[in-house]
């Protein structure tokens, strides 16, 4: 893997995406990369508007970090997947498990799809 430019962070405001977003953060510092934040409206998270998701993240934000926002719809692996290739994301950091119906899973049914279908690495954020 070369230089790390762009890291595409997939949001939905569940706990383990959160602890995705810090992640990425953190991870953005270093590698002195752009962040992108993807947030795929679904019947899931219907009862939780993008505007209050990325309201919490911009206030993490460093000031020295450019970070921009992105809402689809469809699909949400195949959302993440269209916007990190259309981003030219160089990683994809995502919570292992969001707002899902399946809480027994390792891993969720989103990331694992993000996880097989990626021509990119993935971070998986427990």
């Amino acid at each position: 893997m070369g230089k790390i430019n762009k890291i595409l962070v997939p949001v939905d405001g569940s706990v383990n995406g959160c602890k995705a977003v810090d992640e990425a953060i953190f991870f953005a510092e270093k590698c002195k990369a752009d962040l992108d934040f993807v947030y795929v409206a679904s019947n899931i998270n219907k009862d939780i508007p993008s505007h209050i998701v990325f309201d919490r993240i911009w206030e993490k934000i460093p000031a020295d970090l450019r970070a921009a926002k992105h809402v689809e719809t469809g699909s949400i692996h195949k959302a993440i997947l269209r916007v990190a290739e259309q981003e030219k994301s160089d990683m994809i950091i995502m919570g292992s498990r969001g707002l899902g119906l399946f809480k027994g899973a390792l891993i969720g049914s989103v990331s694992q799809k993000v996880v097989e279908e990626s021509t990119i690495p993935v971070m998986v954020v427990k």
